[in-house]
Parts: C-alpha cells; structure tokens; sequence
C-alpha cells in the first residue's frame, strides 16, 4: 500500500471570528488539512488529494510537506479562487455561523490517479466538491472508505451563508465503511430527526461504522449492533472548536487501518479533538504521548448501550 490514508476534499482558507479577539484570525482549513495532520501525529502515511486556487499561499503548501503529508495530487488552478469561509462564533463558542467567499473547482474523476492504493480513502467535502462518480473511482483503490457528508448537505444562499438541507443523492453511502457527522448533519442525510433512529438509518446502506459528534458531550459511536457513548476528554482550554470533528476522524483512521478496535479509535480521536481545540486552527495539536494518555483515560470511561 503507497499510503494508510487519503483524504479528498478541498482545502479552504478560514477567516474565523473567536468572541475574545477583535481581529479575526485567517488560517489554513478545510477538513482534509484537519484530519491528515492528526492522522500524522499519530504516524500514519498521509496523502491528500484536493484543489486550490491560485491565491493559495505557497507557505501553507510548505508547512504541510514540512509535516511529511503528501501533497503530490494537490492541483493549483490558474485564473482560480481556493475556497474560503468565514466563522462566526457566539459568546461560548456553542454555535457559529460561516459564510462561503469563495470556491475551488470541483474534484474530476481525472484528478484521482488510476494507479492510487491505500488503505484509506476519507471522503472530506466541504462545498459539494466531490461527484459520486469520483468517490466510486477512489473505493477501487482502498480497503476502507470514510465519509464526512457535512459538504454534501450545506447549501449557500446569495451571500454565501451557509444552511444545511437533506441529502438528495444517497448513492454515496452505499459506498461507505466509515460515517463520521456531527447531529445536525446526520438529520440532514437521513431526515430523521431522533438520533438513535438515524445513525440506524446510515447502518441500513451497508455503513458498518457510524460515529455522531456532539461537541463537548462527546460522540456516539455504532458498530455491531452496539452503542458506546464516547466522552470528551476536557480540553486545558477552549481557544477555537474549528476541525475538532475533523481532528477525531483522523486520529479514528489512523488506528483502525492498524487493525484496533473500533472504541479505542474513537478514544483517540475525542483525545485529538480536545488537543485541536486548545489552539486557532490546525496548528495545535498535541503530541503522540498525550494524545495516547487522554485515550487512556477515556477507554476507561467509555460506556456500551
């Protein structure tokens, strides 16, 4: 295998609003920059597979190669914008709303090399900007294929600002081995609003796998006809919630493509969660010793339903 994990999905630069900072702080994002980076924390062989524009710093391209991510299927598109979001956070950073600026072409099923082999395909849209017929081409080349559908069920009214509606094409999750939303967002895919009912309505396309983020409640995580709820691990501070969901996922891939069991994956990924949240945007990340420890400690508390 050339690589434990592919992430595709655009790249975007964040503009976010914390309550406590008068300027806004731009920063590298999008979920594949998220979830690659704290699935290398952890050693995983990382690749990522994505479109910007060509104002997209060379500085961010340098800081992730200096991180020993693989950025050779990164396209930067002439006379092109790189998506870009604005966050808004309320006072206790529950809530935000975002704004959509700008948007990257959209992934082609030329951009995935015929010859691509992992272990891992984690499927990361942000802005509609992955075709299903590209995330049929990416499962013949993994073993697992992840999804995080949050891109595939935000809408943007005339000013950007984003909604989510219901997810009119299902065919993607026929493909998936691996689910990972936040609860909105799973609404949203199935239309079912009570939580136990919906993450029953993704097993029913063949998803062996289905974790629900709930922020700092924690995660629920399904497989095998069980239920876990899954603790956050409380973080030293709350600087920026921005990629937590992001940040879980990646450190979820990097276990299971090893083989572990799924409750200590999901251990580890609440544990980088709550490491990405203690800084703004993916520059902060625990190291490997104290994401393991945080695990740990929540191995110890997870709880079956």
């Amino acid at each position: 295998m050339d690589f434990d994990i592919v992430s595709v999905g655009h790249f975007s630069i964040d503009s976010i609003n914390l309550p406590n900072r008068r300027l806004p702080c731009v920063i590298l994002g999008g979920s594949v920059t998220y979830a690659s980076l704290s699935a290398k924390r952890l050693g995983a062989n990382v690749s990522i597979i994505s479109k910007v524009g060509e104002d997209f710093p060379e500085a961010y391209l340098w800081w992730l190669s200096q991180e020993g991510i693989d950025l050779s299927k990164v396209a930067k598109i002439k006379h092109e914008k790189t998506t870009r979001f604005e966050l808004n956070y309320n006072s206790d950073m529950s809530n935000r709303t975002m704004r959509l600026a700008s948007k990257a072409p959209s992934i082609k099923v030329e951009d995935v090399p015929s010859s691509l082999k992992t272990k891992a395909v984690h499927l990361a849209p942000i802005a509609n900007e992955i075709p299903c017929e590209v995330a049929e081409k990416l499962a013949k080349s993994a073993e697992v294929i992840s999804l995080d559908p949050q891109g595939l069920v935000r809408v943007f009214d005339e000013n950007g600002l984003v909604a989510n509606e219901p997810l009119k094409d299902k065919r993607m999750l026929e493909l998936v081995d691996v689910y990972k939303s936040s609860q909105d967002e799973i609404e949203a895919v199935t239309g079912v609003a009570d939580l136990k009912s919906a993450i029953k309505a993704v097993h029913d396309f063949d998803v062996e796998i289905v974790i629900v983020t709930l922020g700092m409640k924690g995660a629920v995580l399904s497989i095998g006809g069980a239920m876990y709820e899954i603790p956050a691990y409380t973080p030293n501070k709350l600087v920026d919630p921005t990629g937590a969901g992001d940040a879980f996922i990646g450190g979820f891939l990097a276990e299971y493509v090893r083989g572990k069991e799924a409750l200590w994956c999901a251990c580890v990924g609440s544990a980088l969660a709550s490491t990405v949240v203690e800084g703004v945007g993916p520059t902060f990340l625990g190291d490997k010793d104290e994401i393991y420890r945080r695990a740990s400690v929540l191995y110890e508390k997870g709880i079956k339903h």
